[in-house]
């Protein structure tokens, strides 16, 4: 996990050294904002944890998670939005960028990479609309300085909006594996449109400690609300005022050659200014992507959800036929796609195919499904035929990292966020009804105690404790085989029984032998991670090739 994380990195600054060098005189322009009110917003703090403005203001409820409640202008909600959360912004940026200072030194290689990658985002800016531009540009008044030297505060925050972009690009990097249902009619308790995803989108644990639920209501379009981290103005999921509906769902992609809009810009679009399904798709057509993407779009006018699959050249639209049901994970389904060897070749090699089975499988044991039932298949960690698979495999729905779990109920207007950790901690309530329609001059939570979900169960078990303890140990043993240091056998084993069915444990412990040329005890672990739920394909080859390495490395000894 740690690995693709560093990887995560390595690649995003590649993507982020040519964002910042501001060659091109596109790069240099900033959004017009004398249109707006450029008053600076005054910010009252009331205690460390509530924060006041003038029509908005920034609260922590009892789950611990921060609501922002935001009302104006393009520039006037992102500098509001800058001043009351300055300090998770600030962190937030150290987080991302103190790992880019890691990752590469200054002096000759960075200079170097810069004037190799300068001409990759040469065009963005003529991709992301100015009115959001003048936000991101609100916001970047607040940033820290810390990071000056790698571009100045407003490139930072635009191009920080491709991070999630990017990730997806590099999904085999275990970055991404989202899960999404959408249910109505006769699937629903009630009737009604119902739709819960899984955002699965890690990039390390600090990244994802301070979780923000945003209200907002601009001056033109829609009011909405969306869940993310801070400094994030596009949205990855999100409902607004109709009762529309935009979740993110990565598809396979190729490397991308030039930036162009960020996908949660484009979701961002479809919430502020679409109310229905037909208003959704043509916003998504008008765009220019540099990422494959699906967007799960529920539509409380139209008591139904359609995916938007939406690539670099090409966009298709589907819905599941003759059903009142729609599963959504990481592999295209429209016509569109059909014939897309990338796409079938990624539905063949990845688990995106078997989590879509799964997401199937849980639907047809559950007749119908209520918010409570919806977050229980969000939370569930096994295979198919309820399999044990291990805690933390990407071909569970619950692949105990999500930075966040959510369920819509669009007709209602109500919506459920997750709390920590992971999707396993409380499922507050809000009622977009109750919110948009008060002024945001007083702080105070709307989020619906008595509607609440409960905390996992889950979360008072061993196993729980036995899979944290697993999560560093994992980051000491892959860390300790890459620096080839000595482990004990005590040690190794110590690290299996804190998730003994998760395949990677016992591959881990296969590479550390082979490493130590103790071939047999090397191929036997190997053989027992072939004996569990494997994650991909290319996962299952590489152990295959490790044993064809072991059989000729030490036939003769044993003949």
């Amino acid at each position: 996990m740690k690995s693709a994380y560093n990887k995560f990195f390595s690649l995003f600054l590649i993507f982020f050294l040519c964002l910042s060098c501001g060659v091109n005189k596109g790069l240099k322009v900033l959004p017009t904002v004398s249109v707006y009110d450029t008053l600076a917003p005054r910010v009252i703090k009331l205690t460390d944890s509530t924060s006041l403005s003038n029509n908005a203001f920034l609260l922590k409820n009892k789950q611990q998670l921060w609501e922002l409640y935001v009302a104006g202008d393009p520039y006037q909600i992102g500098l509001k939005t800058g001043a009351l959360t300055q300090n998770l912004y600030q962190k937030q940026e150290t987080v991302f960028f103190s790992k880019v200072e890691e990752i590469v030194p200054g002096g000759f290689r960075q200079k170097m990479l810069i004037k190799m990658l300068k001409f990759y985002n040469r065009h963005l800016y003529r991709y992301i609309p100015e009115e959001y531009q003048t936000e991101i540009l609100g916001i970047s008044k607040y940033a820290t300085n810390r990071f000056d030297y790698l571009g100045d505060a407003f490139n930072r925050n635009l191009y920080l909006h491709g991070a999630h972009d990017i990730g997806h690009a590099f999904q085999d990097l275990a970055l991404v594996g989202c899960t999404s249902l959408a249910v109505w009619g006769e699937n629903s308790e009630d009737g009604g449109l119902l739709i819960g995803r899984n955002f699965d989108f890690y990039a390390g644990d600090a990244f994802a400690e301070n979780k923000v639920v945003s209200f907002v209501k601009p001056d033109i379009g829609n009011a909405f609300m969306s869940y993310s981290w801070p400094g994030m103005i596009g949205v990855v999921s999100g409902m607004n005022e109709k009762g529309l509906t935009v979740t993110l769902n990565a598809g396979k992609s190729t490397i991308p050659l030039k930036a162009k809009t960020p996908i949660s810009i484009v979701a961002r679009e479809i919430l502020q200014y679409a109310s229905n399904i037909e208003e959704a798709i043509a916003i998504a057509k008008d765009k220019e992507v540099f990422v494959s993407e699906s967007l799960l779009i529920g539509s409380a006018e139209d008591k139904k959800a359609i995916i938007i699959e939406i690539a670099p050249h090409k966009m298709g639209v589907y819905e599941m036929p003759n059903s009142s049901s729609l599963i959504c994970s990481n592999h295209f389904q429209s016509d569109a796609f059909a014939d897309d060897k990338r796409n079938r070749k990624h539905i063949e090699e990845s688990h995106s195919k078997y989590r879509w089975d799964k997401m199937n499988e849980l639907l047809e044991e559950e007749e119908k499904l209520s918010p409570k039932k919806m977050v229980e298949i969000l939370r569930n960690t096994e295979g198919l035929n309820n399999k044990k698979i291990g805690y933390g495999n990407e071909k569970a729905l619950n692949q105990l990292l999500a930075h966040h779990g959510i369920v819509f109920q669009p007709e209602k207007r109500m919506v459920w966020v997750s709390s920590s950790p992971y999707q396993l901690g409380t499922f507050v309530a809000y009622d977009l009804n109750e919110i948009f329609k008060k002024p945001f001059d007083e702080p105070f939570s709307f989020s619906i105690d008595s509607l609440s979900i409960e905390k996992s169960p889950f979360l008072y078990t061993a196993a729980f404790l036995d899979y944290e303890k697993f999560r560093m140990e994992d980051r000491i043993i892959e860390s300790a085989i890459n620096k080839e240091e000595v482990l004990s056998t005590e040690v190794i084993k110590d690290y299996q029984y804190l998730n003994p069915e998760y395949w990677l444990v016992y591959y881990r412990a296969g590479v550390y032998f082979y490493n130590n040329k103790q071939y047999e005890e090397a191929e036997k672990q190997f053989k027992i991670a072939l004996e569990k739920e494997v994650t991909t394909k290319v996962a299952v080859t590489k152990i295959e090739e490790y044993l064809k390495k072991i059989s000729k490395k030490w036939k003769g000894n044993r003949l």
